[in-house]
């Protein structure tokens, strides 16, 4: 027979006030609490109770499902979206960043001449009108671009459409776009606008201009969101290094906050599609406007929406 010290010596005893690890493979697991505690601290309070519940479901619709990572770069249908960005498709986007910029300087400071105190409450009334009338377009165009359509379609598939489709399988690609790439598209649907603006400082009357004046405040307003609608979109999606003045305005809903706009990308995305300050997305979905809309098509054309975006989402090599 072993001595009893010998007989102990394999797994020696750990000392009074100690505890013995457990056995390999069956290590103790964190209570819940202590658990979430050590992962982030206290949960912070959301204003609506809608964008409290999407919160950790957009959470959990960014992690991996089973083997097969369901979303981000390595995604085999976001690779496949974002090897289509193409050399000609870059030049337009520069084209229609240089051109829509100059056009807004131009435009802007003749603007600054037309106005005339009396004007001031129109002008207040048509900026709001403006920021209104943008976010309700971004709206109308995203959900257009998320729900029907092709990445296949000639022309508009790959310039416009590949866009939407690769941003829900990797929400964070946006942020690793430049300013070009990321504003492109936005100063192309502006130029018209701009140019029929630029049109009439040099071809009216200095009255004519005076009488048009909240009008064009209004137009310019509605040009100036719309032009910078994907890069707010951009910074609901940036969590660090963000400047202060971003942040603030977020914070206070003047732009699209980040934690609003995280309700949209919880699968199917089928809510939320106003981007630009986000302010008709709740009064929208009371009134199920985009669902009304996707059942009208639907009835008549017999398309099911997002099949496209689902098909991509679905693509595993």
């Amino acid at each position: 027979m072993l001595p009893r010290a010998a007989a102990l010596a394999p797994a020696a005893s750990p000392g009074p006030g100690l505890r013995s690890p457990p056995p390999a493979g069956l290590e103790r697991e964190e209570p819940p609490r202590r658990r979430a505690m050590a992962s982030g601290g206290a949960a912070e309070s959301v204003p609506q109770r809608a964008e409290a519940a999407a919160g950790p479901q957009a959470e959990a619709a960014e992690e991996p499902e089973g083997s097969s990572r369901r979303w981000g770069a390595q995604h085999a249908g976001a690779r496949e979206l974002a090897e289509l960005y193409s050399p000609g498709k870059r030049l337009q986007e520069w084209i229609s960043v240089i051109l829509c910029f100059s056009l807004i300087c131009f435009n802007f400071y003749n603007l600054l001449f037309c106005l005339r105190l009396e004007h001031t409450p129109s002008v207040i009334v048509g900026i709001f009108a403006g920021v209104i009338t943008a976010d309700f377009l971004s709206g109308l165009f995203h959900w257009g671009a998320d729900t029907w359509g092709s990445v296949e379609l000639p022309i508009v598939g790959k310039a416009f459409i590949r866009p939407f489709r690769e941003h829900h399988i990797d929400p964070t690609a946006i942020t690793r776009h430049d300013f070009i790439e990321t504003n492109g598209d936005n100063c192309f649907m502006t130029l018209v606008p701009l140019a029929n603006m630029a049109y009439k400082f040099v071809s009216f009357s200095p009255e004519a201009l005076y009488e048009t004046c909240p009008w064009e405040c209004y137009v310019f307003a509605l040009i100036i969101f719309i032009t910078m609608t994907n890069q707010i979109h951009k910074w609901s999606h940036t969590y660090f290094g963000l400047p202060r003045w971003v942040v603030f305005l977020q914070d206070w809903h003047v732009i699209l906050p980040r934690k609003h706009h995280r309700i949209h990308h919880v699968s199917p995305h089928e809510t939320y599609f106003c981007i630009t300050t986000g302010w008709l997305n709740y009064p929208l979905e009371k009134i199920r406007f985009w669902r009304c809309l996707e059942n009208i098509i639907q009835g008549v054309t017999g398309e099911k929406p997002r099949a496209d975006d689902m098909k991509w989402a679905q693509k595993i090599k």
